[in-house]
């Protein structure tokens, strides 16, 4: 049904109809309601649904394999329930299924911002395959391209250590410190796609069509190819005076800015799940520095 509802909600389709698609979004979403009403009826706790799967807290202490038996059995008592309910009120045969597809060993979903509920399809967690615990990242600063290789190197790093249970503290200060003092350098590029001509940003000018047009004023200088006048990608580093892209880096880079902009929101999401908080942790080194 999902794979519809684009095309019957354009009016260029020739089967165009309002309704069919509120319909489709209307009955997915009973679809999923009325699964999570029966797993809480099974005794299990609801963690998040969305439009395609379900995020049920099991319990801490359980082994891991009773945990995966556990999922394997609420999915055959959902999919059980499904086809008697849509034999019994509709005379037809289900094509509904779930599928157990993950168990996470540990589980964080950031909340919104003076809320208790998650933020929609944004989670880590921690699984076991047979080549050892791996880390899965959803929506976080770990998979998004415009983020540096140094905030997703440093979330990486950090949620490993919080869900194995180690002390991060250290590990906080010293990757702050190395920032600041330059070290960290070679992972301070931000990459960011021009998505459309360059002449067309005249109100907004956000930091990577600044260095686009830093990099091809220069270029018109050096008598070279116009590289970004047409959309493209711009690399460029944050420094003292604003960005710069990374051919043409003539001043001194912002190590503040990394600090305050890509480590910061980072530490933030997890640390205080620990008792931590990373302005405490690191007000040594940013008077230092």
């Amino acid at each position: 049904m999902n794979s519809f509802y684009g095309v019957l909600g354009s009016y260029g389709c020739r089967f165009h109809d309002p309704r069919l698609a509120s319909s489709i979004t209307l009955r997915g979403q009973e679809i999923m309601q009325i699964t999570c009403r029966w797993i809480r009826e099974m005794g299990y706790c609801l963690i998040y649904g969305d439009t395609d799967s379900i995020f049920v807290w099991i319990e801490d202490d359980m082994p891991q394999q009773d945990c995966i038996a556990a999922g394997r059995k609420m999915a055959q008592a959902i999919n059980t329930r499904w086809k008697e309910a849509i034999r019994r009120d509709h005379a037809l045969r289900c094509h509904l299924e779930i599928e157990f597809e993950t168990l996470f060993l540990r589980f964080l979903m950031p909340t919104l911002r003076a809320s208790v509920s998650g933020c929609k399809k944004r989670y880590a967690g921690l699984v076991s395959t047979r080549e050892g615990d791996r880390l899965v990242f959803k929506g976080l600063e770990n998979v998004r391209t415009d983020w540096t290789q140094l905030a997703r190197d440093f979330q990486h790093d950090l949620y490993r250590m919080v869900f194995e249970d180690k002390d991060p503290a250290d590990f906080v200060r010293k990757t702050v410190q190395l920032t600041l003092s330059g070290e960290n350098d070679d992972r301070l590029v931000y990459r960011k796609r021009l998505r459309r001509a360059l002449a067309t940003y005249t109100r907004n000018i956000p930091p990577h069509v600044r260095a686009a047009l830093v990099a091809d004023s220069e270029n018109i200088r050096r008598n070279r190819k116009l590289r970004y006048q047409n959309r493209g990608w711009i690399e460029y580093v944050v420094t003292v005076n604003g960005p710069e892209p990374v051919e043409y880096l003539t001043s001194a880079i912002d190590h503040g800015h990394y600090v305050e902009r890509q480590l910061k929101p980072v530490a933030d999401g997890i640390l205080p799940h620990v008792g931590l908080e990373f302005d405490a942790l690191i007000s040594p080194q940013t008077r230092i520095f």
